[in-house]
């Protein structure tokens, strides 16, 4: 994990409120790292409604498969969460550990095992000794206690640089009710679900029905919008937990997704989703500028996400970003190499605002000074425009730098 906190982070971190129904405890327990915690225990009461989505890897995790067996019943009691090891590519050996722990936490809580949840982050390729979980599970479970967000969001931290969580409360019916989230990720990143971890809370009264279709639909613009190297987890795990403990204070049951009374609160968990997102961005392994990309102008939506990836993975893009450089020509080579419908000619491309190409050529108006300036921000927009139709996407990525490869260069050593 490093220590120095990314230049990107962001300066204020909200203040977050205890969910009824939850409680959340963490330790250490020696999976990788020492002294710090590496365990995170999250229990819900019974009630709990639970919905994921998971990496589309062929090659998942063990964790991942658990978690996928057991979300058809609809219910959760726990999340167990460990980071240092990712309990991926360990063959009978994971699946041995995920049972275990799960049957540790269950004994711990008094329920049944298929209640529990569990998410692994870290090296892959190690056996996970689960027997360390044994004891501590069981002192978390008694320790348990409401609001201790930020401890829970770096106990899961692995090269992150900082803590990451987001908060929104909004009117259900007669109640307030809130949605508390918190993610890990830093590298490793490219999405096709969520991000490596993320965890979604709250205490609305929500069918697994309801809060699934929320779920998937709602990391489309977010997490699924994100890429940091163009490389996806084997352990990608985004886990929402409904309590229903709002309902005491007048919120409505709801039993589908598009129950009208929804509204507002979908709004806000898009919110919460989006803010997690552009923090994983923002923490990006060894990222020194935050960069959104627009394209507009396509023949759709899906043809306009394409492209946008297509840049935001570019080594050569995001190196040129990471010396300030706004070498549009590597950004036409995106654009190019994307197999989606482009017309050279029409591209008109601009960084922060200041057109640098127009036609499919350099824009007359072009002034060096003034771009080299705006690639000194510590956010830069690059919008290319197709010229073709009406799609459009926007994706978030960062700077490719030399702390990117050092960090990689030196994680299992």
């Amino acid at each position: 994990m490093s220590t120095a906190v990314s230049p990107l982070a962001p300066t204020e971190v909200p203040d977050m409120p205890a969910i009824d129904g939850v409680k959340l405890a963490t330790a250490s327990a020696g999976i990788r790292y020492k002294g710090r915690t590496d365990v995170l225990l999250a229990v819900m009461d019974a009630g709990t409604t639970v919905a994921g989505v998971f990496t589309k890897s062929k090659c998942p995790s063990a964790p991942v498969e658990w978690c996928r067996a057991k979300l058809p019943r609809g219910k959760a009691r726990a999340l167990v969460v460990n980071s240092g090891n990712a309990n991926a590519f360990t063959g009978k050996t994971g699946r041995q550990a995920t049972t275990l722990t799960a049957d540790i936490a269950a004994k711990a809580l008094r329920c049944s095992a298929g209640d529990i949840f569990l998410a692994s982050t870290g090296v892959i390729g190690e056996p996970l000794d689960a027997t360390k979980f044994n004891g501590v599970l069981g002192t978390l479970a008694e320790q348990a206690v409401p609001g201790e967000w930020m401890s829970a969001a770096k106990a899961i931290m692995t090269t992150d640089t900082f803590p990451k969580v987001a908060t929104s409360s909004v009117k259900l019916g007669r109640a307030t009710v809130t949605i508390n989230g918190m993610a890990k990720g830093a590298g490793m990143i490219a999405p096709d679900m969520a991000t490596m971890l993320s965890f979604i809370f709250t205490d609305a009264p929500i069918s697994a029905t309801a809060l699934q279709l929320l779920l998937k639909s709602g990391v489309e613009d977010t997490f699924n919008a994100v890429t940091i190297d163009g490389d996806t987890s084997t352990s990608d795990t985004l886990l929402a937990f409904a309590t229903g403990a709002a309902a005491a204070n007048g919120a409505p049951k709801i039993s589908r997704a598009s129950d009208p009374r929804l509204k507002a609160f979908t709004k806000a968990f898009r919110a919460v989703l989006a803010n997690l997102a552009e923090q994983v961005a923002r923490d990006g392994e060894g990222a020194r500028k935050l960069v959104e990309i627009i394209v507009e102008g396509a023949t759709t939506k899906a043809s306009a996400r394409k492209i946008a990836m297509s840049i935001a993975n570019s080594p050569l893009v995001k190196t040129a970003i990471a010396g300030e450089d706004a070498n549009w020509g590597r950004v036409v080579m995106a654009v190019g190499k994307a197999g989606e419908p482009a017309n050279r000619d029409k591209l008109t491309i601009s960084f922060n605002g200041i057109r640098v190409a127009k036609s499919g050529a350099r824009d007359p108006s072009y002034d060096e000074a003034q771009v080299s300036a705006a690639m000194k921000n510590p956010k830069i927009q690059i919008k290319v425009a197709l010229g073709l139709g009406k799609g459009r996407d926007r994706v978030l990525t960062c700077d490719l730098t030399k702390e990117y490869v050092a960090i990689n260069g030196d994680y299992r050593s």
